[in-house]
């Protein structure tokens, strides 16, 4: 059976970009209005941390 995830966990989750997981990159550019090409090259730029990735993506 699998452990209850805790709230800090989920916290910590949302905090990144996971670049290989097609749906984040999709929200990401949805929302910076850029291509998911450009999520992607941000993430591998300034690392998987939303907020740097948004900054950077706009």
């Amino acid at each position: 059976m699998a452990k209850k995830q805790t709230s800090r966990g989920r916290k910590q989750d949302r905090a990144r970009v996971a670049s290989g997981q097609n749906y984040e990159v999709g929200y990401a550019a949805e929302k910076s209005r850029k291509s998911e090409a450009a999520v992607k090259k941000a993430v591998k730029k300034v690392g998987s941390r939303r907020k740097r990735v948004d900054d950077l993506a706009w």
